[in-house]
Formats: C-alpha cells, structure tokens, sequence
C-alpha cells in the first residue's frame, strides 16, 4: 500500500518538492516526556512563517561543551525525534530542535526552497541567544534534513564559519536515486523505476552541494543495514566531500544511529577532536540488533 501511494504521488505531484514532506501536524509529546527542562522557542523565516520549536539547555552542573541545530528528517514533528538529541543535556550540549514549516506547530506549508528560509531562521535564532554566544556550535542532519542542511551551507560560507563540525545520519546524496531505490523494492513499480524517479526533483541534492561545504570537519554516519537510503548514498557524499571528513559505517534501521550507546561514544568522541578522530575500525564486532548492552565499552581500534 505504502509502495502504491507512493506511485499514485509521483503520478500527480510529478517534479514537485513536496513529493519530498511527510509532515504530521500537531505536539504528541514534549521534553518532559524524557525528564528534559525545556523552553518552547518561537523561530520567524525571511518571509514571516514562524516555526515551533524546544531548546533543551544542558544539564544543570554539567560542564557545558556547545550547542548541537538538530535537522530533523521529513516525516512526522520533532516530536518524533527527540530521541536523536534527547541525550546530548546530559552530556554537556545544549539543543536547539525545530519543526520546518507545516510540520508540528509551525506555520505554512513545507516546499524548496521555503525551508531553506528555516534553516536560516534557526541559525539567526541562536546568533541573538547569550546562552550560545563564543560557544561552539555542531549541526546534526537526519535524513532529509542532513540533505538540507548540507545544501543551505553551500549557500551560507558565513553560517559555515560558525561551525565546530557536522555530524550526518542517514543522509540520502541523492533523492533521485533514493527515489529509484524506494521504487525497485516492489514488483508493482520495478518495471518503472527509472522513468519514475526522473520526476523526482533532484538540483538540490547534498551530492552536489557538499564539495562546496568547505572548512567544515564532517562526520557521516550511514547504517549498512538502512532500508530506506543505501549505503551507497553515505559512500557518495564521502567521496564528494572535502577534508577533514569521516565516514563511520554503523548497523540498524534508517536513523536510529543514537538509539545505540556506542554511536552516541562515537560521536562525543569525534566532537572532542574533529580534525583528528578517525572512526571505529573494527565493525567486524559490533553486533547488530538488538543493540549492546549500553555499558559495554567502544571496541578498540585495530592497528592501521
């Protein structure tokens, strides 16, 4: 059924950004939920659209190490992705989270390059915040909004200099291809996979954006489990990408990457050193589901 709607999409919204938002309006559950402190913040885009969103401030008597934009992916609110950052108070990172417009309670209706504007308005935001000010600052995009994220940087060499690092989770190089992929995975739209996910739009896409991103260490998680963006895709925008850069392969489904203690390690470990750390080698033994136990160590690195 999934399959076939997302057929019957591509038929009427044919070249149409919107073939790229699956918003789901509404807040089901805030911080408290995960015994976070919380404020609900108000972000207003370029062109008036203002946007929802929570900044979780770190925990109280833990040293603070910076501020970590979450971009969340295309479906549901944040709501649906406090789990990505929900453990960074505890870890010193305050967190700016979000909702591009027309998801949760934000105003409007999600199009390229409407949410380009977002992006901005988020990054305005934290400049005029005192708690961020001579902090540094880390982006971290899930999915789609990796993709975004990455585009709105090519764009933005003033935003870029403002940055510690970039962390990517799940990040599709291109939502053409991402498109074929979603197709071929079922015998009603095999046959049609190419010609249909021509309709996609893909200009925007992170493969192309990502060479300009320069100046930025970056750190590319890519599940090779991921059943919804290949492996491939976190393959392409390493290789598009400029130094200093990392790819760290992990296991499990389509960003759940922090659902696992050892990526969460992995990705404290990469923000004390961004220009020096080098990933986790020896993937050979890490277990996939169900995740290790969340005391076990991060395996040791193998000799080079």
């Amino acid at each position: 059924m999934k399959t076939l709607a997302a057929l019957c999409l591509l038929l009427a919204l044919s070249g149409c950004s919107s073939l790229l938002f699956y918003p789901e309006p509404g807040q089901p559950i805030t911080p408290v939920a995960a015994g976070l402190d919380y404020r609900e913040v108000t972000l207003t885009a370029a062109d008036g659209t203002r946007l929802s969103g929570w900044w979780l401030p770190a925990k109280k008597g833990v040293p603070l190490k910076g501020t970590v934009l979450h971009l969340h992916g295309n479906g549901g609110n944040l709501a649906y992705h406090l789990g990505a950052t929900a453990w960074l108070p505890e870890q010193g990172y305050q967190v700016l989270m979000f909702d591009y417009r027309g998801y949760g309670l934000s105003e409007g209706s999600p199009t390229l390059p409407g949410v380009y504007q977002d992006i901005d308005a988020a990054f305005k935001w934290l400049q005029q915040q005192p708690e961020a000010q001579g902090q540094p600052l880390i982006v971290l995009g899930q999915s789609l909004g990796g993709a975004m994220g990455v585009h709105y940087l090519s764009q933005h060499p003033e935003q870029r200099e403002r940055l510690k690092a970039m962390i990517l989770d799940g990040v599709p190089a291109s939502y053409r291809e991402v498109g074929q992929f979603a197709l071929s995975t079922s015998w009603l739209t095999w046959p049609m996979q190419v010609p249909l996910s021509w309709w996609v739009p893909d200009a925007d896409s992170a493969v192309y954006a990502i060479p300009h991103v320069t100046g930025v260490p970056l750190l590319i998680f890519h599940s090779l489990d991921d059943p919804i963006v290949p492996l491939s895709n976190g393959l392409q925008l390493y290789k598009a990408a400029p130094p200093p850069k990392v790819l760290q392969l992990t296991r499990g489904g389509h960003v759940q990457t922090f659902a696992d203690p050892i990526w969460r390690q992995v990705m404290l470990r990469y923000l004390d050193d961004p220009q020096h750390f080098n990933g986790v080698r020896r993937l050979g033994e890490i277990p996939n589901y169900p995740a290790p136990d969340s005391n076990k160590a991060i395996p040791p690195e193998s000799p080079q």
